[in-house]
């Protein structure tokens, strides 16, 4: 028998060594009624519980599972199963040791109230239901579940908010803050400029390597998730300020490490520059050029998309550049633009 059906057996059958012949008289009568037991039997067995720490340990196997099969079966990157395993600790911390297949999809749909009452913003709320119902397909796919609950799990289109986009006055302000002389300047006019005419993730920027700029032909190669990568458009400043800092920066950089590093936005250390180093100085440039509006690392990003499809860029083209596997992705940002849907009702309605 399975160390499961054993412990479910345990479980329903705890007296069963008491009595001659696995008899046990107060499993049919009941504790009030049963006969005494004679008390030079043998002593009754201890009974094992199922310990908390065994359902932590079976949380943390099927996690770590899972984040294996989307790595080496779905080829995500690095920071997106990163992102999954994360949501999933999140999870089985709020299932408190609960078992998977007994939850109903009005357990299931406690969660994202839970998580709202936490006060997690709702995009990060849609991204931990959408990990939810990823794990629980994994699972049904590995045939440890018969049924997927959580493929019941509505979207909730109402968590998604619309991401904020800087005016093209502010994306002046912003790529004009590193101030020419300071150190680092050309690097970090570089950065902001690339990100706004490539449109890239900071991650993408992060990984960029000399290699994948070609200056001459305006172009880069962006490796994007399950390192997909796409061909993005550079734009005359962007690789103006590219050459620049490439010429006259980035040598005394990677002169600092041995061997010098291949990545093309380098640390003072000569070290490829993190993500999160490129999110500090977004916030930082933002701060000294007086952008008030949210940021968050993606602004430049829906920037670069609101501005394109509002100029009357086609939306097939944008998501290419994006790196969208589906066209809905990239549908968001005619719902930003609401100058450009304007325009369109000015020109076509009858009654405009």
């Amino acid at each position: 028998m399975s160390g499961r059906l054993q412990a479910s057996a345990n479980r329903y059958s705890p007296h069963q060594d008491n009595q001659p012949g696995g008899f046990d008289p107060r499993g049919v009568f009941g504790t009030a009624d049963a006969p005494p037991i004679n008390k030079t039997m043998a002593p009754r067995k201890k009974i094992i519980k199922p310990k908390r720490q065994a359902s932590a340990e079976e949380a943390t196997r099927l996690v770590e599972a899972f984040t294996r099969y989307l790595a080496s079966e779905c080829h995500l990157s690095d920071n997106t199963v990163a992102a999954y395993r994360r949501d999933m600790r999140r999870f089985f911390g709020w299932l408190a040791g609960r078992r998977l297949e007994s939850l109903t999809v009005s357990d299931l749909s406690d969660y994202p109230r839970h998580m709202n009452e936490l006060g997690l913003a709702p995009s990060s709320i849609a991204r931990h239901v959408a990990s939810l119902r990823m794990f629980f397909r994994y699972l049904q796919l590995e045939g440890l579940l018969n049924d997927n609950q959580a493929e019941l799990l509505s979207s909730q289109k109402l968590w998604q908010r619309m991401p904020t986009v800087l005016s093209p006055a502010q994306i002046d302000q912003l790529l004009s803050a590193p101030v020419r002389g300071e150190p680092l300047w050309r690097r970090d006019r570089a950065i902001l400029e690339t990100l706004y005419a490539t449109g890239a993730r900071v991650s993408e920027l992060s990984n960029l390597r000399g290699r994948d700029v070609h200056p001459d032909d305006g172009y880069c190669v962006c490796h994007g998730k399950g390192d997909k990568q796409r061909v993005v458009p550079l734009g005359e400043r962007a690789v103006a300020l590219l050459v620049e800092y490439q010429e006259k920066e980035r040598p005394k950089l990677a002169e600092r490490r041995e061997p010098a590093s291949e990545f093309l936005f380098l640390s003072t250390r000569g070290q490829r520059l993190g993500r999160e180093r490129i999110w500090e100085l977004i916030k930082k440039y933002a701060a000294a050029a007086g952008v008030t509006a949210k940021l968050s690392p993606h602004s430049l990003r829906h920037s670069f998309a609101t501005h394109l499809v509002g100029g009357g860029a086609d939306l097939r083209q944008v998501q290419e550049m994006l790196g969208h596997a589906s066209i809905a992705t990239t549908q968001i940002y005619t719902h930003v633009d609401h100058t450009r849907l304007k325009k369109v009702h000015d020109s076509f309605h009858p009654r405009a």
